[in-house]
């Protein structure tokens, strides 16, 4: 699922993105790695469970975790796009974004811790 996803997405020229559905079924298989670049006061207000916080005023694309997709989100969509960017400049070809964000998510009824 989230395999065919990156596969397709690979000679993409837009920017890799998740769908939510795509998202929901990534998260509860744990086919992937969720990173909220959120500020850690806005993480702390609801984050989705099982997200790692890494801010994009501190973001790094090396201290992502290895093994599994990442998945990157934040409020609304831009910078979760930026980080991506960062993470593709740096080489990283598994990592896409959650263009509706937080508020994407909670609008679509996810839960939030």
């Amino acid at each position: 699922m989230l395999s065919g996803l990156l596969k397709r997405l690979a000679g993409s020229t837009s920017v890799p993105a998740i769908e939510h559905d795509e998202l929901v079924q990534a998260l509860s298989k744990k086919s992937c790695i969720l990173v909220d670049v959120r500020e850690p006061h806005e993480f702390r207000s609801g984050h989705i469970s099982g997200a790692m916080n890494h801010p994009l005023s501190t973001f790094d694309p090396g201290r992502l975790a290895q093994g599994k997709p990442v998945v990157l989100i934040c409020q609304a969509g831009g910078r979760s796009a930026r980080a991506l960017q960062r993470a593709l400049a740096a080489g990283r070809q598994d990592v896409r974004h959650y263009p509706g964000g937080m508020s994407g998510w909670r609008a679509r009824g996810g839960p939030v811790s």
